[in-house]
Protein backbone atom coordinates (compact mmCIF):
# COMPACT_ATOMS: atom_id res chain seq x y z
CA UNK A 1 0.00 0.00 0.00
CA UNK A 2 1.29 3.83 -0.58
CA UNK A 3 1.00 6.63 1.57
CA UNK A 4 -2.06 7.57 -0.66
CA UNK A 5 -4.07 4.69 -0.15
CA UNK A 6 -4.09 5.85 3.83
CA UNK A 7 -3.99 9.66 3.06
CA UNK A 8 -7.18 9.36 1.36
CA UNK A 9 -9.24 7.14 2.68
CA UNK A 10 -11.90 9.31 4.24
CA UNK A 11 -12.54 11.18 1.01
CA UNK A 12 -12.32 7.69 -1.06
CA UNK A 13 -14.27 5.63 1.09
CA UNK A 14 -17.34 8.43 0.62
CA UNK A 15 -16.65 8.68 -3.00
CA UNK A 16 -16.12 5.15 -4.23
CA UNK A 17 -19.32 3.52 -3.07
CA UNK A 18 -20.13 3.67 -7.12
CA UNK A 19 -23.77 4.35 -5.81
CA UNK A 20 -23.30 8.04 -7.72
CA UNK A 21 -21.65 8.37 -11.27
CA UNK A 22 -20.88 4.53 -11.94
CA UNK A 23 -24.92 3.45 -11.16
CA UNK A 24 -26.19 6.72 -13.00
CA UNK A 25 -23.88 6.33 -16.47
CA UNK A 26 -24.93 5.78 -19.57
CA UNK A 27 -24.23 2.58 -21.09
CA UNK A 28 -20.62 3.04 -22.74
CA UNK A 29 -19.51 5.74 -20.69
CA UNK A 30 -15.94 5.18 -19.22
CA UNK A 31 -15.16 5.13 -15.52
CA UNK A 32 -12.05 5.54 -14.36
CA UNK A 33 -10.50 5.82 -10.88
CA UNK A 34 -7.76 7.92 -9.10
CA UNK A 35 -7.33 8.87 -5.48
CA UNK A 36 -8.14 11.54 -3.42
CA UNK A 37 -6.44 14.93 -2.56
CA UNK A 38 -4.18 16.71 -5.46
CA UNK A 39 -4.78 13.82 -7.30
CA UNK A 40 -8.31 13.85 -7.85
CA UNK A 41 -8.16 17.64 -8.72
CA UNK A 42 -5.61 17.27 -11.25
CA UNK A 43 -7.95 14.19 -13.04
CA UNK A 44 -10.99 16.71 -12.95
CA UNK A 45 -9.13 19.83 -13.91
CA UNK A 46 -6.02 18.67 -16.48
CA UNK A 47 -5.94 15.00 -17.24
CA UNK A 48 -9.59 14.10 -18.38
CA UNK A 49 -10.83 17.18 -20.00
CA UNK A 50 -7.58 17.11 -22.39
CA UNK A 51 -8.46 13.00 -22.75
CA UNK A 52 -12.38 14.09 -23.88
CA UNK A 53 -11.18 16.55 -26.13
CA UNK A 54 -9.35 14.09 -27.95
CA UNK A 55 -11.87 11.49 -28.21
CA UNK A 56 -15.09 12.96 -27.34
CA UNK A 57 -15.94 10.18 -24.90
CA UNK A 58 -17.91 10.82 -21.48
CA UNK A 59 -15.94 9.60 -18.86
CA UNK A 60 -16.79 9.51 -15.06
CA UNK A 61 -13.74 9.80 -12.26
CA UNK A 62 -14.31 7.26 -9.21
CA UNK A 63 -12.51 8.34 -6.20
CA UNK A 64 -10.94 6.38 -3.53
CA UNK A 65 -7.89 3.88 -2.84
CA UNK A 66 -7.15 0.20 -3.77
CA UNK A 67 -8.50 -1.37 -0.88
CA UNK A 68 -11.78 0.41 -1.82
CA UNK A 69 -11.67 -0.46 -5.51
CA UNK A 70 -10.48 -4.46 -4.87
CA UNK A 71 -13.74 -4.46 -2.30
CA UNK A 72 -15.60 -3.14 -5.06
CA UNK A 73 -14.62 -5.57 -7.23
CA UNK A 74 -15.72 -8.75 -4.85
CA UNK A 75 -19.29 -6.86 -4.36
CA UNK A 76 -20.24 -6.67 -7.95
CA UNK A 77 -18.96 -10.36 -8.73
CA UNK A 78 -16.88 -11.17 -11.68
CA UNK A 79 -17.31 -9.38 -15.26
CA UNK A 80 -20.32 -7.73 -13.32
CA UNK A 81 -18.19 -4.56 -12.09
CA UNK A 82 -19.22 -0.87 -13.74
CA UNK A 83 -15.29 -0.38 -14.12
CA UNK A 84 -13.42 -0.32 -17.08
CA UNK A 85 -10.12 0.18 -15.76
CA UNK A 86 -8.35 0.54 -12.74
CA UNK A 87 -5.23 2.31 -11.01
CA UNK A 88 -4.41 0.58 -8.51
CA UNK A 89 -0.74 -1.16 -6.66
CA UNK A 90 -0.12 -3.92 -7.50
CA UNK A 91 -0.63 -5.84 -4.10
CA UNK A 92 -3.72 -5.24 -4.20
CA UNK A 93 -4.20 -6.46 -7.82
CA UNK A 94 -2.42 -10.12 -7.70
CA UNK A 95 -5.61 -11.67 -5.00
CA UNK A 96 -8.17 -10.69 -7.75
CA UNK A 97 -6.13 -12.78 -10.79
CA UNK A 98 -7.33 -16.14 -9.39
CA UNK A 99 -10.70 -15.13 -9.25
CA UNK A 100 -10.91 -13.88 -12.49
CA UNK A 101 -11.70 -10.38 -11.98
CA UNK A 102 -9.47 -9.01 -14.74
CA UNK A 103 -9.15 -9.86 -18.55
CA UNK A 104 -5.71 -10.16 -20.05
CA UNK A 105 -3.95 -7.16 -21.89
CA UNK A 106 -3.80 -7.18 -25.57
CA UNK A 107 -0.81 -5.38 -25.74
CA UNK A 108 -1.14 -4.69 -29.77
CA UNK A 109 -3.44 -2.10 -28.14
CA UNK A 110 -1.46 -0.11 -26.70
CA UNK A 111 0.88 1.61 -29.08
CA UNK A 112 3.05 3.10 -26.72
CA UNK A 113 3.77 -0.56 -24.89
CA UNK A 114 7.03 -0.98 -26.54
CA UNK A 115 8.80 2.05 -25.37
CA UNK A 116 7.84 0.88 -21.70
CA UNK A 117 10.95 0.53 -19.20
CA UNK A 118 11.29 -3.35 -18.29
CA UNK A 119 9.93 -2.66 -14.95
CA UNK A 120 6.84 -1.25 -15.63
CA UNK A 121 6.02 -3.56 -18.86
CA UNK A 122 3.57 -6.91 -17.90
CA UNK A 123 4.82 -9.81 -15.53
CA UNK A 124 1.23 -11.19 -14.83
CA UNK A 125 -0.55 -10.83 -17.87
CA UNK A 126 -2.99 -8.59 -16.65
CA UNK A 127 -1.46 -5.53 -15.70
CA UNK A 128 1.18 -2.84 -16.77
CA UNK A 129 2.49 -0.09 -14.46
CA UNK A 130 1.71 3.00 -15.45
CA UNK A 131 3.72 5.39 -12.90
CA UNK A 132 6.68 4.58 -10.68
CA UNK A 133 7.94 6.09 -7.30
CA UNK A 134 11.19 4.91 -6.64
CA UNK A 135 11.91 3.98 -2.80
CA UNK A 136 15.55 4.66 -1.73
CA UNK A 137 16.87 6.14 1.89
CA UNK A 138 15.85 9.42 2.45
CA UNK A 139 17.73 11.13 6.02
CA UNK A 140 17.90 14.18 7.42
CA UNK A 141 21.38 16.17 6.49
CA UNK A 142 21.05 18.35 9.82
CA UNK A 143 20.95 15.35 11.80
CA UNK A 144 23.07 12.53 10.44
CA UNK A 145 27.29 12.69 10.07
CA UNK A 146 27.44 9.76 8.10
CA UNK A 147 24.98 9.41 5.69
CA UNK A 148 23.78 6.60 4.29
CA UNK A 149 25.24 4.67 1.11
CA UNK A 150 23.61 1.03 1.67
CA UNK A 151 20.52 -0.19 2.80
CA UNK A 152 22.90 -2.24 5.56
CA UNK A 153 23.68 1.07 6.82
CA UNK A 154 20.24 1.12 8.55
CA UNK A 155 21.74 -1.95 10.61
CA UNK A 156 25.34 -1.24 10.88
CA UNK A 157 25.48 2.59 11.60
CA UNK A 158 25.08 3.12 15.31
CA UNK A 159 23.70 7.23 14.74
CA UNK A 160 20.55 5.38 13.45
CA UNK A 161 19.82 3.02 16.28
CA UNK A 162 16.55 4.16 17.89
CA UNK A 163 15.90 6.77 14.99
CA UNK A 164 15.21 4.75 12.43
CA UNK A 165 12.00 4.76 10.75
CA UNK A 166 9.56 2.11 8.85
CA UNK A 167 6.60 1.89 7.07
CA UNK A 168 4.54 -1.08 8.66
CA UNK A 169 2.98 -3.97 6.95
CA UNK A 170 0.03 -2.43 6.25
CA UNK A 171 2.11 -0.40 3.68
CA UNK A 172 3.53 -2.71 0.07
CA UNK A 173 6.97 -1.40 1.14
CA UNK A 174 6.98 -3.03 4.81
CA UNK A 175 6.05 -5.90 2.91
CA UNK A 176 9.05 -4.72 0.17
CA UNK A 177 11.50 -4.57 3.67
CA UNK A 178 10.77 -8.32 4.68
CA UNK A 179 12.22 -9.32 1.25
CA UNK A 180 14.76 -6.95 1.19
CA UNK A 181 15.58 -8.18 4.38
CA UNK A 182 15.67 -11.87 3.23
CA UNK A 183 18.08 -10.64 -0.10
CA UNK A 184 20.68 -9.03 2.29
CA UNK A 185 20.84 -11.32 5.58
CA UNK A 186 19.22 -14.39 4.54
CA UNK A 187 19.14 -17.03 1.95
CA UNK A 188 16.81 -15.10 -0.57
CA UNK A 189 14.17 -13.09 -0.44
CA UNK A 190 11.44 -15.69 0.43
CA UNK A 191 13.90 -16.63 3.43
CA UNK A 192 11.32 -15.32 6.46
CA UNK A 193 13.77 -17.01 9.17
CA UNK A 194 16.33 -14.81 7.66
CA UNK A 195 14.52 -11.64 7.14
CA UNK A 196 13.01 -11.62 10.36
CA UNK A 197 15.79 -12.34 12.68
CA UNK A 198 17.83 -9.41 10.43
CA UNK A 199 14.90 -7.12 11.23
CA UNK A 200 14.48 -7.75 14.81
CA UNK A 201 18.35 -6.80 15.14
CA UNK A 202 17.12 -3.00 13.84
CA UNK A 203 16.31 -2.47 17.68
CA UNK A 204 13.40 -0.03 18.27
CA UNK A 205 12.18 1.54 15.01
CA UNK A 206 9.14 3.95 14.50
CA UNK A 207 6.24 2.74 12.51
CA UNK A 208 3.68 4.36 10.47
CA UNK A 209 1.59 2.94 7.73
CA UNK A 210 1.35 6.36 5.48
CA UNK A 211 2.57 9.32 7.39
CA UNK A 212 6.38 9.35 7.50
CA UNK A 213 7.33 13.11 6.96
CA UNK A 214 5.72 13.84 10.06
CA UNK A 215 8.24 12.08 12.17
CA UNK A 216 10.85 13.31 9.96
CA UNK A 217 10.12 16.82 10.20
CA UNK A 218 9.95 17.33 13.71
CA UNK A 219 13.08 14.89 13.95
CA UNK A 220 12.18 11.68 15.54
CA UNK A 221 13.50 9.65 13.07
CA UNK A 222 16.77 10.78 10.69
CA UNK A 223 16.50 7.77 8.36
CA UNK A 224 13.86 6.02 6.54
CA UNK A 225 12.72 4.48 3.05
CA UNK A 226 12.05 6.76 1.55
CA UNK A 227 10.04 8.14 -1.85
CA UNK A 228 12.15 10.60 -3.91
CA UNK A 229 9.28 12.40 -4.99
CA UNK A 230 8.14 12.76 -1.16
CA UNK A 231 11.87 14.17 -0.37
CA UNK A 232 11.54 16.54 -2.90
CA UNK A 233 8.40 17.80 -0.94
CA UNK A 234 10.07 18.19 2.10
CA UNK A 235 12.85 19.99 0.17
CA UNK A 236 10.37 22.63 -1.30
CA UNK A 237 9.14 23.41 2.25
CA UNK A 238 12.24 23.95 3.87
CA UNK A 239 13.58 20.70 5.29
CA UNK A 240 16.88 19.70 5.42
CA UNK A 241 17.00 16.39 3.49
CA UNK A 242 18.20 14.24 0.71
CA UNK A 243 17.31 10.85 -0.58
CA UNK A 244 20.03 8.48 -1.95
CA UNK A 245 19.86 5.18 -4.44
CA UNK A 246 21.20 2.22 -2.20
CA UNK A 247 23.97 0.20 -3.95
CA UNK A 248 21.96 -2.98 -3.25
CA UNK A 249 19.40 -1.38 -5.35
CA UNK A 250 16.24 0.60 -5.15
CA UNK A 251 12.19 -0.45 -3.79
CA UNK A 252 9.14 1.05 -5.18
CA UNK A 253 5.63 1.60 -4.70
CA UNK A 254 3.70 1.41 -8.14
CA UNK A 255 0.49 2.58 -9.71
CA UNK A 256 -0.81 0.10 -12.30
CA UNK A 257 -3.25 -0.30 -14.48
CA UNK A 258 -5.55 -3.35 -15.43
CA UNK A 259 -9.18 -3.76 -17.13
CA UNK A 260 -11.90 -4.96 -15.57
CA UNK A 261 -13.56 -8.70 -16.73
CA UNK A 262 -16.38 -8.67 -18.38
CA UNK A 263 -16.65 -4.44 -18.51
CA UNK A 264 -18.31 -1.91 -20.99
CA UNK A 265 -16.31 0.82 -22.81
CA UNK A 266 -12.78 -1.43 -24.21
CA UNK A 267 -12.03 0.85 -26.68
CA UNK A 268 -12.18 4.02 -24.71
CA UNK A 269 -10.61 2.33 -21.79
CA UNK A 270 -7.12 1.00 -24.13
CA UNK A 271 -7.24 4.32 -25.59
CA UNK A 272 -7.04 5.88 -22.06
CA UNK A 273 -4.49 3.95 -20.93
CA UNK A 274 -2.21 4.57 -24.38
CA UNK A 275 -3.11 8.08 -23.50
CA UNK A 276 -1.61 7.88 -20.01
CA UNK A 277 1.33 6.42 -21.71
CA UNK A 278 2.05 8.96 -23.49
CA UNK A 279 5.45 10.83 -23.26
CA UNK A 280 3.24 14.12 -22.74
CA UNK A 281 1.24 12.96 -20.33
CA UNK A 282 4.08 10.99 -18.63
CA UNK A 283 5.93 14.33 -18.30
CA UNK A 284 2.86 15.91 -17.18
CA UNK A 285 2.22 13.41 -14.82
CA UNK A 286 5.80 13.63 -13.36
CA UNK A 287 5.63 17.67 -13.32
CA UNK A 288 2.44 16.88 -11.24
CA UNK A 289 3.28 14.36 -9.10
CA UNK A 290 7.55 13.68 -8.84
CA UNK A 291 6.86 10.05 -10.60
CA UNK A 292 9.40 8.35 -12.64
CA UNK A 293 8.09 8.30 -16.18
CA UNK A 294 7.55 4.53 -17.44
CA UNK A 295 7.98 5.79 -21.66
CA UNK A 296 11.33 5.71 -22.20
CA UNK A 297 11.32 8.39 -24.68
CA UNK A 298 10.22 11.02 -21.96
CA UNK A 299 13.00 13.44 -21.27
CA UNK A 300 13.10 15.17 -17.77
CA UNK A 301 14.47 18.62 -18.60
CA UNK A 302 16.83 19.82 -16.08
CA UNK A 303 14.63 21.74 -14.05
CA UNK A 304 13.10 18.82 -12.69
CA UNK A 305 15.41 16.35 -12.24
CA UNK A 306 16.35 17.17 -8.72
CA UNK A 307 12.75 16.57 -7.68
CA UNK A 308 12.75 13.15 -10.48
CA UNK A 309 16.44 12.15 -10.05
CA UNK A 310 15.65 7.88 -11.15
CA UNK A 311 14.99 8.07 -14.54
CA UNK A 312 15.80 5.75 -17.51
CA UNK A 313 17.78 2.96 -17.06
CA UNK A 314 18.34 3.68 -13.32
CA UNK A 315 14.94 2.19 -13.04
CA UNK A 316 17.37 -1.50 -13.69
CA UNK A 317 18.16 -0.59 -10.01
CA UNK A 318 14.96 -1.64 -8.79
CA UNK A 319 14.30 -4.62 -6.73
CA UNK A 320 11.38 -6.80 -7.91
CA UNK A 321 8.79 -7.78 -5.11
CA UNK A 322 6.94 -11.18 -5.45
CA UNK A 323 3.94 -10.07 -4.67
CA UNK A 324 2.54 -13.06 -5.26
CA UNK A 325 4.24 -14.82 -2.74
CA UNK A 326 3.86 -12.12 -0.37
CA UNK A 327 -0.39 -11.77 -0.44
CA UNK A 328 0.04 -16.49 -0.57
CA UNK A 329 1.90 -15.69 3.01
CA UNK A 330 -0.05 -12.45 4.58
CA UNK A 331 -1.10 -13.98 7.35
CA UNK A 332 2.16 -15.23 8.64
CA UNK A 333 4.15 -12.47 7.55
CA UNK A 334 1.55 -10.15 9.80
CA UNK A 335 2.25 -12.43 12.84
CA UNK A 336 6.04 -12.49 12.84
CA UNK A 337 6.04 -8.40 12.26
CA UNK A 338 3.88 -8.26 15.43
CA UNK A 339 6.91 -10.48 17.13
CA UNK A 340 9.77 -8.81 15.63
CA UNK A 341 8.57 -5.02 16.54
CA UNK A 342 6.31 -5.51 19.83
Amino acid sequence: MTPLDRRFFLAGAAASCLGGAAQARPPDSLIVTTYGGSWETFWRSTLLPLFERRTGADVRLDVGFGRTFSANLRAAGRGRSDYSILMMNEPFIEPLIPGGYFERLDLSRLRNYKDLHPAAQSLNGVSLVGMISPIGIGYRTDLVHRPPTSWRDLWTNPEFRGRLGLYNLQNSVGKSMVTLAGRLFGKGPTDMNGAFAALRRLGPVLQTDFNMSTMMGTGEIIVAPYDFGEIARLRQQGLPVACVTPREGLLMWDQSFCFCAGASARELAYRYLDFLLEPDIQLLLARRFFVTPVNRKVVVPPNLRAAVPITGTQLDRILPTDWNWVNRHALELEARWSQTFE
